[in-house]
């Protein structure tokens, strides 16, 4: 990819920050513009301005200029004003992502799918480190790619959580790894509809050539490939029977062999199982011992948010899962938690279909702690198959669950929906959660020295 000479840069998130600063140090003119205005905001970009570059905060339009690229923060939908400007003057859209790939000189594994990329990105980027090479998680996963390829020039392996709103306005981006781990309707409100996000799910693997490799979820594979149209190296990876990378009874199995002992780790079931078997495949595909990644296995910690346990207060385990915005997300979690639950949902609605969890829930779920804008519609849904209680907020659906909960149950925060009616994102939803059962253990232990157990 060329170096420019004049650049946009719209939105100044995290991304948007680390391309600008990307773009300055290679001596581009950028204009680096926000919708948004505050005198935190003015604070935080003046080092952005002493770096040489012009900062537009509480922009309504595009300036004029003669930019010849347009770096797009993924929060900014392609039906946006801005977008329909930059598109009417022709200038190219550029995702932050291929910025920082393209300035990157090793090599590149890139997972996307609805659900579980950063527990895999995580973990494949452990496994290269434990193999002595450098590797770091970036992109989607919380980490700029831009400001990744700046501050570790010299890095091995890239291993990136791609997401579909970055690969909306990927160009050239070609992996050498490509993994897909799944897709479940997620995001519908931006894509519009399912044939539209699976065509951007299958975009990873649209530039791939001969020695490239795209692993991709057993019931997938047939159609992705005829989607991308990528020339790679195909393999499938799942629980089937013909997937070429195979989860069973805890191993992963390929060419009618064992070969990685996941028994006894978090991946030890058939969720997560799934995704180590595209781990081991990944690392055959990168000539990395599998033995690495069955090492880092076992002594792996979950990311917060993500099936998290909290504490276990009196026989009841609390387990913080407020990643778990969408219904197969919910569903994961209840397959992966043992015995009865008593589950906390509800938020924003992402969905339509919310009998597609009704039969788990008539199996696992003791009741349902409903919060949030989507309560009312969830309790309408699911009454029929499981006690329903409509708490409104997570502080009262935490109170009546630790009032009900009994020894041997686990206390679930599985929202299957999205933060922003009560929180600023799935984060604060989940540490506020943790702070809670915090406080509720405190609690307890002086409840328990004052002799009132």
């Amino acid at each position: 990819m060329k170096f420019f000479r004049k650049a946009l840069v719209c939105g100044l998130g995290a991304s948007g920050l680390a391309a600008a600063r990307l773009l300055r140090r290679e001596g581009t003119a950028v204009t680096a513009l926000d919708s948004n205005d505050s005198s935190a905001l003015r604070d935080k970009f003046q080092a952005l301005e002493k770096e040489g570059a012009r900062v537009l905060l509480g922009a309504a339009e595009i300036p004029v200029g003669d930019f010849e690229v347009a770096v797009l923060s993924p929060s900014i939908p392609l039906d946006s004003p801005w977008v329909k400007e930059l598109r009417r003057r022709k200038i190219p859209l550029l995702a932050e992502l291929e910025l920082g790939w393209s300035r990157h000189r090793g090599k590149t594994i890139a997972v996307t799918g609805s659900n579980g990329k950063s527990t895999c990105v995580k973990w494949l980027a452990e496994s290269l480190q434990a193999a002595g090479l450098r590797a770091t998680p970036a992109g989607n996963y919380g980490v700029p790619v831009t400001r990744v390829v700046v501050e570790q020039p010299q890095l091995d392996w890239l291993v990136l959580e791609v997401s579909t709103f970055q690969l909306e306005t990927c160009q050239q981006f070609r992996p050498d790894i490509g993994i897909l781990l799944n897709i479940h309707p997620n995001h519908l409100d931006r894509h519009g509809n399912m044939a539209t996000y699976t065509a951007l799910k299958a975009h990873l693997f649209a530039r791939t050539q001969p020695e490239n490799f795209c692993l991709v979820h057993a019931p997938l594979g047939g159609s992705i490939r005829a989607l991308a149209g990528g020339v790679g190296k195909w393999a499938s990876f799942g629980l089937a029977a013909d997937a070429d990378w195979r989860f069973d009874a805890g191993r992963v199995w390929h060419g009618g062999r064992a070969v990685a002992d996941l028994r006894g780790t978090c991946f030890d079931n058939e969720v997560l199982g799934q995704a180590g078997a595209a781990v081991m495949a990944a690392l055959q595909a990168a000539n990395v011992d599998v033995a690495h990644a069955v090492q880092m296995a076992r002594v792996f910690q979950p990311l917060p948010h993500r099936m998290q346990l909290i504490a276990a207060l009196k026989g009841v385990r609390w387990v913080n899962d407020s990643k778990a915005t969408n219904l197969a997300a919910l569903a994961a979690a209840l397959r992966m938690t043992p015995g009865r639950v008593r589950l906390i949902a509800g938020g924003l609605i992402k969905e339509k279909d919310f009998g597609a969890v009704k039969d788990l829930l008539a199996q696992k779920v003791e009741t349902v702690y409903l919060i949030g804008r989507a309560a009312s519609t969830l309790a309408q849904a699911w009454s029929e198959v499981v006690s329903c209680r409509l708490s409104g907020t997570l502080a009262v659906a935490v109170a009546q669950a630790a009032a009900e909960a009994r020894a041997g149950e686990t206390v679930l925060l599985a929202p299957a929906c999205a933060s922003f009616d009560q929180f600023r994102n799935f984060e604060e939803r989940g540490d506020l959660f943790a702070d809670m059962v915090a406080a509720l253990g405190q609690k307890m232990e002086s409840a328990k020295g004052k002799g009132q157990e």
